[in-house]
């Protein structure tokens, strides 16, 4: 199989000074990008002479969403710095969104542009769905997360007409449990503050389990940070994470196996092995602390 080597072709449209100075970008979605990738150079030959192009459009795609996605929305004065940190974003979101059909469209692939396209507008209907149940309250914390992995791999589904077909059923279980993992970290990391954690899975877990009182400081317009971090504590919110991410790997783990050569098996080890990591860290501080 050809090196990966997606996430370095992206920086020529990701690293931008401007961009990087006023503003952060959400992380690359190298877990998904580097799969599909994958599951592309298996597939018959008139899909692997793009398998690269096709993994970046989609990763221009899905930073160009997730950039849109990490707007701050709030009304409030935030100052001159914020202010341009969200001008940026949303111009950054824009030209992340569009690469994608510019350098589809020099090759003349209509059918992927179709194809992406086509996965955009179900993404954001996605979105309006949730957003509906998050501010009707209509939602449990375990509903969230599947709402959120369905978001997540969207943009990657949309590629599976073009996977080989005795390839499909272990591609969308290995993508449903990679999205799965990328997923949990970002809700890991949102759980450090309740201004990012606000609406996240920690929230809508703890949420679930908060007597009266509880409740009433979780649905405050604003949660301060230490009784956000005892309630994360007393729920063990982290740790439901984390073993969820645990069950995600042990899953795709069982699934290597089953594919034949040590291309395909050692590429999907690869992607484990951040996911892996992590956990080992987790454990270790939790051995420490």
């Amino acid at each position: 199989m050809k090196p990966y080597r997606v996430p370095e072709l992206a920086k020529k449209y990701l690293n931008y000074d401007m961009i990087q100075t006023h503003t952060e970008l959400p992380n690359f979605p190298d877990a998904r990008v580097h799969l599909l990738y994958i599951f592309l150079q298996c597939s018959n030959r008139n899909v692997t002479e793009r398998d690269e192009l096709y993994a970046l459009v989609t990763s221009l795609v899905q930073v160009g969403l997730d950039t849109h996605e990490s707007i701050d929305t709030t009304e409030s004065n935030q100052g001159e710095k914020m202010m341009r940190s969200r001008q940026l974003k949303v111009l950054a979101g824009d030209y992340y969104s569009s690469r994608f059909y510019h350098l589809l469209a020099q090759t003349g692939d209509v059918e992927a542009i179709a194809l992406l396209s086509k996965a955009v507008s179900e993404v954001n209907v996605l979105k309006m769905n949730l957003y509906g149940k998050m501010k009707g309250m209509l939602l449990s914390a375990e509903e969230y997360l599947r709402h959120m992995v369905q978001l997540n791999m969207q943009l990657f589904l949309s590629f599976t007409p073009l996977i080989e077909s005795s390839f499909r059923g272990n591609w969308k279980t290995l993508l449903s449990e990679i999205t799965h993992c990328e997923t949990i970290l970002r809700e890991v990391d949102r759980c450090i503050s309740p201004e990012d954690g606000r609406n996240g899975y920690g929230y809508w877990y703890m949420l679930d389990r908060a007597n009266e009182e509880e409740k009433k400081l979780l649905t405050a317009k604003k949660l301060d940070s230490k009784d956000w971090k005892k309630l994360m504590l007393k729920h063990k919110t982290a740790d439901n994470l984390l073993d969820k991410l645990r069950q995600s790997v042990s899953t795709v783990q069982t699934l290597i196996p089953a594919f034949n050569g040590e291309g395909p098996s050692a590429q999907i080890g690869q992607i484990l092995e951040p996911f892996i990591q992590r956990l080992s860290r987790y454990r270790s501080a939790v051995r420490e602390g």
